[in-house]
């Protein structure tokens, strides 16, 4: 029988198997928001709801469970925000590609960051990336969540002459959805444990009582995941045209995962002497594989979750923690009805929310270098205009590379800035 403490050296570490699973449920409670949310987001690519919601169960449960075995860390898993967008608006929506296709593009994103997790180009890609860029990339995927909040909200609403509007703020829809973030907001304030989950609740049960929204339920069987498991079209997305989409992908997931895994192993006190994280390609390992099970599964890409900081304050220090997590998840499949219960307006909240999140990112910005700022800020306000994080992406770094060069500091641009900046730019003149 595996002896706990010795696996995942919790003496070592000053836990316990009591301490690990508060951590698990509490990291759980604070992401639990995702299996609702994320079939909603999918389910507007054409995909069923209640098997994208099967999927997202199955990711996140595999997902945290190897990071905790393989990765050791305390880092759990699940579809990620903003990639969900990304493969529902950008790839499907955007670009006029079937969901299939885009599971094929998260599959191959997903082998493509295997193989940069176990070769030396993974710090190479990681350093040459402007600081500034990533931030900027950060926060306009925040931006662009926003905007899809306050639209599916009602709050903003199409306009023929000003392409946006606001649309009518004193319906149900509109003021319900702003009751729910002000209360995750506040109890967020108040470092409640599961603020998101509890003020998307709280709007959905305002709707069931109005007959504005349909209670389906609680508990039952999980629905059939047939209709998305292994539906992936790898080669549809190997055409040229899902190139960028491809490598978009790869650069959010690579990014936003090594950013969580360092932000949330430094407030647990895991970092060497260096601040560097011992293990990197095992817990890169865990989350690119992460992905390719999840497209497999049926759902957009699997990343590590900043929610984990939840757990490591309430005292997950441990690879337990993240498996307790993962077996959480797996429970929640019996909760389907429940989750199709969740309207529109109430997952709008919990968007919002994380896109104020996402936007302190710039606040974290070098602003005393243009050449560093502006590139970061085009990329940032691309995103939510151009309803697409691809294009926000590639118009960031080939204005950084044009910036860069005309301002005579090209030596400052990293290789990597120019071959992605030319990837973009042979899209846009011959795609």
């Amino acid at each position: 029988m595996v002896n706990l403490d010795t696996f995942f050296e919790l003496s070592k570490r000053n836990s316990s198997v009591r301490v690990e699973s508060l951590g698990g449920l509490t990291t759980f409670l604070a992401m639990a928001y995702i299996t609702v949310v994320n079939p909603s987001i999918l389910s507007q690519a054409g995909m069923d709801f209640g098997a994208v919601f099967v999927a997202t169960c199955l990711a996140a449960a595999f997902g945290s469970i190897v990071m905790g075995l393989v990765g050791r860390y305390p880092i759990a898993q699940a579809p990620g925000m903003g990639q969900n967008a990304f493969f529902t608006f950008s790839i499907v929506l955007g670009m006029g590609h079937p969901w299939q296709t885009a599971l094929g593009a998260v599959f191959i994103s997903g082998v493509l960051f295997i193989v940069l997790s176990v070769l030396p180009i993974r710090e190479w890609l990681i350093n040459a990336i402007p600081r500034n860029l990533k931030l900027g990339m950060s926060a306009g995927i925040g931006l662009f969540l926003g905007f899809i909040a306050l639209k599916n909200a009602g709050i903003v609403v199409d306009n023929p002459a000003t392409l946006v509007a606001l649309g009518d703020i004193a319906s149900f829809e509109p003021i319900v959805s702003l009751l729910g973030f002000s209360l995750i907001v506040a109890l967020a304030a108040r470092n409640v444990k599961g603020a998101v989950i509890i003020g998307v609740l709280a709007a959905t049960a305002l709707g069931w009582l109005t007959g504005y929204a349909e209670f389906q339920g609680v508990i039952a069987l999980p629905p059939s995941p047939a209709p998305v498991m292994l539906q992936l079209d790898i080669v549809g997305a190997l055409q040229l045209s899902m190139l960028t989409a491809i490598l978009s992908m790869l650069i959010v997931d690579v990014f936003d995962t090594a950013g969580t895994l360092v932000g949330v192993a430094n407030r647990a006190g895991l970092l060497d002497k260096e601040g560097k994280l011992p293990g990197l390609s095992r817990a890169l390992l865990s989350d690119s594989g992460a992905t390719v099970f999840g497209a497999l599964a049926g759902t957009s890409s699997t990343t590590s979750y900043v929610e984990s900081a939840a757990g490591v304050e309430a005292g997950g220090r441990t690879g337990l923690t993240a498996v307790v997590c993962g077996l959480l998840f797996l429970l929640c499949l019996f909760f389907a009805p429940l989750a199709q219960s969740v309207p529109a307006y109430a997952t709008a909240s919990a968007l919002l929310f994380v896109a104020c999140l996402m936007a302190r990112s710039l606040a974290d910005m070098d602003w005393s270098d243009s050449t560093e700022s502006a590139p970061a800020v085009i990329a940032a306000i691309a995103m939510p205009l151009t309803f697409s994080i691809a294009e926000g992406i590639g118009l960031g770094f080939i204005s950084y590379v044009l910036i860069k060069l005309g301002s005579g500091k090209a030596r400052q641009c990293g290789a990597a800035a120019y071959v992605i900046a030319a990837i973009f730019t042979c899209k846009y003149i011959f795609l």
